[in-house]
């Protein structure tokens, strides 16, 4: 269980501007003055629940084993959308039930997931717009005060999903989509080398050509250095995922390429 200086993680939507983030801050130092509060981002797209989905799953494991990542991407607040408690072997999540931890339940071990629906873990408030102070942040601190996760609520087996899309061999070609566009306009698409050794022992030949929209890129690059300036690249980054870069660039202004879109390997 997580103990009196357990780390708590914030990812959500609210940006930088409003009271959303100190108020939930605010509510879990009430309620364990040592607990230990880090801010992942709060800049996710307004109510991207995909791109939520992916930025969790790209950083969640790097952190101590025992941290409760908290995660309010939640355009279905106020409504009868269920919250959630996921325990894994090594970390906890709180979050709406909306497929945010589909990446989490995947791949993870040991997973058990539970409605949260002791109203111990809730404060009183007079409406239902704000679920990340009124719910989602006591329930992480009374946690973090040695809470069980069978306190909170039942286990349940229907939780949401998000819709699952794997990279696949169409006449020849490896064809996957964007994910995710980083800081830097950097494109990253959910082909990984795995689905590359795919290709080559389907195509019987290496990596030719990327595809995407009407850009063709010719093989692949090791690293950013390597690429031509000015010119659209291709790469498998740090996380084990194509990406399309541009030199000293900005990728997606250039490719003109949003997130959904596909992409080739032929």
């Amino acid at each position: 269980m997580p103990s009196a200086i357990s780390l708590v993680t914030l990812l959500t939507d609210f940006g930088s501007r409003d009271y959303f983030v100190p108020s939930m801050k605010g509510v879990m130092l009430g309620i364990n003055s040592q607990a230990r509060i880090l801010d992942l981002t709060h800049d996710i797209a307004a109510q991207n629940i995909e791109q939520a989905a992916f930025y969790l799953k790209s950083c969640y494991q790097y952190f101590p084993d025992g941290t409760i990542h908290v995660v309010v991407v939640d355009p279905g607040v106020g409504s009868d959308r269920r919250a959630i408690l996921v325990s894994t072997s090594k970390h906890f999540f709180l979050a709406p039930d909306n497929g945010v931890l589909s990446y989490i339940i995947e791949e993870e071990l040991s997973v058990e997931v539970r409605a949260i629906e002791n109203k111990q873990y809730r404060l009183d408030s007079e409406g239902a717009t704000f679920d990340g102070r009124d719910l989602f942040a006591p329930a992480a601190a009374w946690l973090t005060k040695g809470q069980t996760p069978g306190s909170y609520g039942p286990l349940i087996q229907n939780y949401v999903t998000l819709p699952k899309a794997e990279p696949k061999m169409e006449q020849g070609k490896l064809v996957g989509k964007i994910v995710y566009t980083d800081h830097f306009g950097n494109l990253i698409s959910n082909i990984t080398p795995a689905d590359l050794n795919t290709y080559r022992s389907v195509s019987k030949q290496e990596v030719q050509a990327i595809q995407l929209g009407d850009i063709t890129i010719q093989g692949l690059k090791t690293h950013y250095a390597e690429g031509a300036l000015g010119l659209p690249e291709a790469l498998i980054n740090s996380n084990g995922q194509l990406e399309v870069f541009i030199k000293q660039g900005h990728a997606a202004d250039r490719c003109q390429v949003k997130i959904g879109e596909r992409i080739e390997v032929g």
